[in-house]
């Protein structure tokens, strides 16, 4: 059994010998994705939904309010953010067909955000826009604007992920 054991070696060694080191050497490899936002003209399509990430509540009251600009949360009351949690205002993106004003309506009125598997509501209201509501935009051109709001947590708030939806409206001339 030595003896074979022995010729297989040398078999195994000769043709490692003879492969090519470029065949034998590691490859690394990764993937990347793509992304992109294609656009008719007179449209509007949402790029990012609103989240004031994780709030933790307490036997009082208070607000969490997303900064439109940046996307950052604020809390009042008995209201705390969790730092590391994610954060952002609702992004939208449009494109115009000529050069003219557009305007941008956001909601006036409250409206509720609801535990998922339960009844328990909170209330999104205060509706900020990053700009002005009306804005100029160029033949063809894309235009992109973010929203923010306020959040009531009550006191206890029931623990669970609270859901909702809302309109935004761009009027082309």
């Amino acid at each position: 059994m030595d003896r074979i054991a022995f010729f297989l070696r040398l078999g195994l060694a000769a043709l490692l010998a003879a492969a090519p080191w470029h065949l034998l050497a590691a490859t690394p490899r990764t993937q990347a994705g793509g992304e992109a936002t294609v656009l008719k003209p007179l449209s509007l399509l949402k790029k990012t939904d609103m989240n004031f990430g994780t709030l933790i509540t307490s036997a009082t009251a208070g607000t969490a309010t997303i900064d439109p600009v940046s996307g950052a949360v604020t809390t009042a009351g008995g209201v705390t953010a969790v730092p590391t949690s994610t954060t952002t205002a609702a992004a939208f993106v449009g494109a115009g067909s000529r050069k003219a004003p557009i305007i941008i309506r956001i909601p006036k009125n409250p409206i509720a955000l609801t535990r998922s598997g339960g009844s328990e509501t909170m209330t999104l209201t205060n509706w900020t826009l990053d700009g002005p509501t009306t804005r100029l935009v160029g033949a063809n051109e894309a235009f992109q604007f973010q929203v923010g709001g306020q959040l009531s947590v009550a006191a206890n708030q029931v623990p669970g992920t609270y859901v909702g939806t809302f309109n935004v409206t761009v009027q082309y001339p």
